[in-house]
């Protein structure tokens, strides 16, 4: 069977700082998106697939020397971006696709053979971590109330999917999904839990990219 990795980088991706979108910002020594690429690379997908942004010709032609990737332009949004990655490997005999945020540039080789092989028993599978901490409500700095975390998971990528199956469900969804695995479940395909990794960070503040070259340079 095929697998595609799908690795989602159309973002601007502003709030981490200094004024570039964080999956073009350095990180020990290479960019973020470097990073995420390498992991894939010496994994078992047949293909990868990087969604980039609509009309940064600078930026697709950092990539137009790289061998092994299909340049997709992204849409209006994720869910518009992942359709356009999803829809570029038509031709490509496609069996299974793992879904993944470019800013989660510390991705185990190990979670992405987990998610690849889960997808001979079940029709999407996805890592998440075990929700360990109290949650509160808040509002105007104080708080409100509290949360049973029994049950609660914190989500990560990369979502893996039987090919055909999640490309009819996002053609099929109205759009503002969260994530693939709402999507998937949408579309009324079950999704099973697969361990996550507390190190599978994703890049969203200034302060992640610390974190980030602390788990890379392990």
């Amino acid at each position: 069977m095929t697998t595609a990795a799908l690795i989602v980088a159309a973002g601007r991706g502003l709030r981490a700082g200094a004024g570039q979108a964080k999956q073009w910002r350095p990180l020990n020594g290479q960019r973020v998106v470097d990073w995420t690429l390498s992991t894939f690379r010496q994994s078992k997908v047949d293909h990868i697939v990087l969604v980039l942004p609509m009309g940064d010709d600078v930026i697709r032609h950092s990539f137009a020397s790289t061998p092994g990737l299909i340049l997709v332009t992204g849409g209006q949004d994720r869910a518009g971006s992942v359709l356009n990655g999803l829809e570029a490997l038509k031709s490509h005999n496609i069996s299974k696709v793992l879904i993944h945020d470019v800013a989660r540039p510390c991705i185990s080789l190990q979670l992405i053979e987990r998610i690849i092989a889960a997808l001979d028993h079940t029709p999407a599978a996805a890592p998440a971590v075990a929700v360990t901490d109290a949650l509160w409500t808040g509002a105007d700095g104080r708080v409100t109330g509290t949360r049973d975390r029994a049950g609660l998971f914190a989500a990560q990528t990369p979502q893996g999917f039987h090919y055909g199956a999640i490309l009819a469900a996002h053609q099929a969804h109205p759009g503002g999904a969260a994530d693939d695995v709402e999507v998937a479940r949408a579309a009324g395909l079950d999704v099973a839990i697969i361990p996550g990794d507390p190190d599978n960070i994703k890049i969203t503040t200034a302060g992640d990219f610390a974190r980030a070259e602390r788990i890379l340079g392990m």
